[in-house]
C-alpha cells in the first residue's frame, strides 16, 4: 500500500465517478448494441459494477491509510448518522439473503441481482462523498456541465424520437425481446408509443427527467445561468417527459417543482401567490380531467387505457393488484423474504415473480419492516444533510426537492432499481455532501486565522 499515493487514489476514484456520471445516461443503448456484436449482455450490464467493486477497495486503502481523512468522515455529526445506517441496512441484506439462500427460498443468481440492485448506489453515495471532499472546487464549478451536457444528448436523442425517427429506430442498435425492447406502446397502441431515448423505457426515463427538470427549473430561480437557455431546456426536458406518458414521471416532476420553487424563494408574498396559485391549478386539473374524461386521448395518457382496448386488465387493475399483493407479502413475512425475492431481480428466482409497483414495498417485501424503515430512515438522513449544506448553492436544494419527487415516483414504480438513475441521483447527492465538508472545514480554518 506504501507503493500507492494517497494522490493517485484519489485521482481514480475521481476518473471512475466522472465516468460513471457521463456515461450512465446512454449505459443501456451502449450495451445493448455491445452485446448485439459481442454477446455476453448481462456481463456487459456490469461494467459498473465491476469498476465499483475496484473503486471500492481503493476507498478502503485510502481510508486505512489517511487516519485524518478516516476520522473526518466518521466522526461528522451528517455523515456518521447516514453511514451507520447504511452499515445495518447492508448488514440485513446480507444476514436475511444468507438465510434464506440456505433455505433455498431464492436462487443465487436473483440473489445475487438483488443485492447488487439494492446496494450499489450506497456504496457509490459512499465513494463520492470522499470524493467530494477531495475535489471540492473542482465539483462546485463543473457540476452542471457533467449533469447537464449528457442530459441535453438524452433529451435531444428523445425529441428526435418524438418528432422525426421511427418507433423502432432503437432495433438498428439490437434492441429486441433478449435484451430491452426497442419501444412501448400505451395499450399496446402504436400510434401511443413511449419515448424512452438512450434509456432502459419510458418509465427510467421519465424518472431521470425528473431529476434534469428539478435542477433546470432550480438554475433558473437562481438565475445561475442565462434564461433562454434554462427556458429552452425546460421546455424540451418537459416534451420529453410528456412523451414518456410516465405517470409516475408526471407526479415526481409536480412534486419536486413545487418543492424546489418553495426553497429557492425566501419571499413570503411569493409563498403565498405560489400555494393560491397550486390550489388554482390543481382544481382546474382536476376539472379538466373530469371534463375530458371521455376523451380518446386523455384516456390514453393518464390512464393508460380507453373504451376501445383489447387489454384483458388496465394497467391501474394490475398495478393496484401487485400493490396489494406486496402489502399481504410484508404482512405475511415482516422479516422479509429475502433479497432477490422481489422487485425487477424476482424474474431470475424460478418463476417466482413478485413486482409491486412500489420500490418501498419490494424494499419490505425482500428484507421486511425493519429494512423498510432503515430505507426510509436513510433518505431522510441524506435529505437532512443536504439541508444542512444547502449554503453551497442551488445544487443541495435541487437535490433535496428532486428527492422527494424522485421518492413520489418509486411509490408508483421501482426508479431506485434502474442503475442510471440511482448512480446518478446518490453520486450527486455524495459529491454534494463531501464538497460542503471541505468548504465547511475551510471556513473553520479562516475564522482561526481571523481571529
Amino acid at each position: 500500500m506504501r507503493l500507492i499515493s494517497d494522490s493517485l487514489l484519489t485521482r481514480g476514484l475521481l476518473l471512475f465517478v466522472v465516468l460513471i456520471l457521463v456515461v450512465l445516461p446512454f449505459h443501456a443503448t451502449i450495451t445493448v448494441w455491445l452485446a448485439s456484436l459481442l454477446g455476453h449482455y448481462t456481463a456487459l450490464r456490469l461494467w459498473k459494477e465491476f469498476l465499483l467493486f475496484l473503486a471500492a477497495g481503493a476507498t478502503i486503502i485510502l481510508l486505512i491509510k489517511n487516519t485524518a481523512l478516516r476520522q473526518k468522515i466518521v466522526q461528522h455529526s451528517l455523515i456518521r448518522p447516514i453511514l451507520i445506517f447504511m452499515g445495518l441496512y447492508i448488514a440485513l441484506h446480507i444476514l436475511i439473503g444468507g438465510i434464506v439462500l440456505l433455505r433455498d427460498d431464492v436462487t443465487l443468481r436473483a440473489l445475487g441481482y438483488g443485492l447488487v440492485s439494492n446496494l450499489r448506489f450506497f456504496f457509490f453515495f459512499m465513494i463520492c462523498i470522499i470524493v467530494g471532499a477531495h475535489y471540492s472546487k473542482w465539483f462546485i464549478v463543473r457540476w452542471k456541465p457533467l449533469l447537464l451536457w449528457p442530459a441535453g444528448i438524452v433529451v435531444m436523442f428523445g425529441l428526435f424520437q418524438a418528432f422525426i425517427l421511427p418507433v423502432d429506430v432503437l432495433r438498428h442498435a439490437g434492441f429486441g425481446p433478449d435484451t430491452i425492447a426497442p419501444y412501448i406502446a400505451v395499450d399496446q397502441k402504436i400510434e401511443y408509443a413511449r419515448i424512452q431515448s438512450t434509456l432502459r423505457g419510458p418509465n427510467p426515463l421519465g424518472a431521470y427527467l425528473v431529476f434534469i427538470g428539478v435542477a433546470l427549473v432550480g438554475l433558473l430561480f437562481v438565475k445561475r445561468m442565462k434564461s433562454w437557455k434554462l427556458s429552452l431546456g425546460i421546455v424540451a426536458t418537459l416534451t420529453v417527459l410528456y412523451g414518456t406518458y410516465s405517470r409516475s414521471a408526471y407526479i415526481g416532476l409536480l412534486l419536486g417543482l413545487a418543492v424546489v420553487a418553495w426553497l429557492c424563494t425566501r419571499s413570503t408574498h411569493f409563498r403565498k401567490l405560489f400555494l393560491v396559485v397550486s390550489g388554482l391549478l390543481l382544481v382546474i386539473g382536476a376539472g379538466l380531467t373530469f371534463a375530458l374524461r371521455n376523451n380518446d386521448h386523455v384516456q390514453n395518457v393518464l390512464f393508460h387505457t380507453d373504451e376501445h382496448s383489447l387489454a384483458a386488465n388496465s394497467s391501474n387493475a394490475s398495478r393496484a393488484s401487485v400493490m396489494l399483493d406486496g402489502l399481504r407479502d410484508i404482512g405475511e413475512q415482516p422479516f422479509g423474504r429475502g433479497p432477490g425475492t422481489a422487485g425487477p431481480a424476482s424474474v431470475y428466482n424460478d418463476g417466482n415473480v413478485r413486482v409491486a409497483e412500489n420500490y418501498f414495498l419490494q424494499i419490505g417485501q425482500e428484507v421486511g419492516v425493519l429494512g423498510g424503515i432503515l430505507f426510509i430512515a436513510i433518505c431522510g438522513l441524506v435529505g437532512r444533510a443536504l439541508w444542512r449544506v444547502r449554503e453551497l448553492g442551488v445544487l443541495p436544494l435541487i437535490l433535496l426537492a428532486s428527492l422527494i419527487g424522485i421518492s413520489g415516483v418509486n411509490l408508483l414504480s421501482h426508479a431506485w432499481a434502474d442503475d442510471t438513475l440511482a448512480y446518478l441521483w446518490w453520486g450527486f447527492a455524495g459529491l454534494t455532501i463531501g464538497a460542503a465538508l471541505f468548504v465547511e472545514e475551510k471556513s473553520k480554518r479562516n475564522a482561526k486565522k481571523t481571529v
